[in-house]
């Protein structure tokens, strides 16, 4: 489907609005209208976009104010920023590949932070069986905080039963929980406490539930420090410094999106028939259907959600998503339709 203007809670196609489930902008914020001005004042004053590398002679000072606030807001000691999600992946994979770690993988883990030669991290269900040999070595675990058809953050107790005997860093990816899980929205970074974790690193995009231009990467001072003299990251364009600027300015709205969201899911948990087939989980905005038919049966009702081929699974995706724009009257027609017998 093509369209000719961004998709808010409804959606314009060939000439008819429908309801709109779909998309990741969970805040709702990219089209928020208080929001949208902020963006556009910030726009004013630090330009469209900042092509130049950050370790040029000419430095903006958005960038270090956003970082700071950031890294302070998720319980980290330093925070980058990029220009996307993929780009903080893949400059932490190819900058941790230099001390030839051994890397394993969570299973459906997303490419950005999937390593060349990267080993399941479970064979069977089981934990590789390397992870339990006493034989010293420097590990890596890349795992997104929350995998693209699940509704519930990933689970770390399997750190518990790996071998004490190994120096391990833990890449998280949260791009599809940052701004809605934990407390406050700041992820499940800030909660990851394991004596066997030597070091853990977050990378996220943030232009899903924060309606940002870019990507983060956050960790250690050392390990942050190092990065910013990579090849990688001095070659590359900046974040775009308008949008930084916007989410520093924009914390009211957030925190009111954010209730707003969390008054949807009650409203949906409270209604919903979760049946077999159906995923959902009342602190994530998300309901994934198993059943195929799901997407032309909403559509035939008036609404468009999500769909299509995810790399990292064997059938089309069908995700429905809820965002704090979304009215009561929006959530009813919806779970009317879902709690309909087949």
């Amino acid at each position: 489907m093509i369209v000719d203007n961004f998709p808010d809670r409804t959606i314009t196609v060939e000439g008819n609005e429908y309801l709109y489930f779909g998309g990741t902008g969970y805040l709702g914020l990219a089209t928020h209208p208080e929001f949208v001005d902020i963006l556009m004042g910030a726009i004013k004053k630090w330009g469209t976009f900042y092509g130049s590398s950050r370790n040029s002679n000419i430095k903006l000072s958005i960038y270090d104010q956003f970082e700071n606030y950031f890294a302070e807001q998720i319980g980290a000691e330093d925070v980058l920023t990029v220009s996307s999600g993929t780009l903080a992946g893949r400059l932490v994979i190819d900058f941790l590949k230099k001390s030839n770690p051994i890397f394993f993988h969570y299973p459906k883990t997303h490419p950005a932070i999937l390593a060349n030669g990267s080993l399941p991290l479970f064979i069977d269900d089981e934990l590789h069986p390397r992870l339990l040999e006493a034989t010293e070595e420097e590990i890596v675990i890349t795992v997104d905080a929350i995998l693209g058809l699940e509704v519930a953050p990933v689970s770390f107790a399997f750190l518990d039963n790996i071998s004490t005997s190994k120096k391990i860093t833990l890449v998280i990816d949260e791009s599809h929980s940052l701004g809605v899980l934990g407390e406050n929205g700041n992820g499940v970074f800030g909660g990851i406490q394991h004596s066997i974790v030597e070091s853990k690193i977050m990378v996220s995009s943030i232009g899903k539930a924060l309606s940002l231009s870019g990507g983060i990467i956050a960790g250690n001072r050392e390990f942050i420090t190092k990065l910013r003299n990579e090849s990688m990251f001095v070659s590359s364009s900046a974040a775009n410094p308008a949008y930084l600027e916007a989410y520093c300015k924009a914390e009211t709205i957030y925190e009111t999106q954010k209730k707003r969201l969390a008054k949807n899911l009650n409203f949906i948990t409270d209604k919903l028939v979760v049946k077999d087939g159906i995923k959902f989980n009342k602190n994530y905005p998300v309901i994934y259907s198993e059943d195929e038919r799901v997407y032309n049966k909403l559509f035939a009702e008036g609404i468009i959600i999500t769909n299509f081929k995810y790399p990292t699974y064997k059938n089309m995706m069908n995700r429905i998503v809820i965002t704090a724009n979304h009215t009561e009257e929006d959530l009813k027609r919806l779970i009317q339709i879902l709690n309909k017998k087949q």
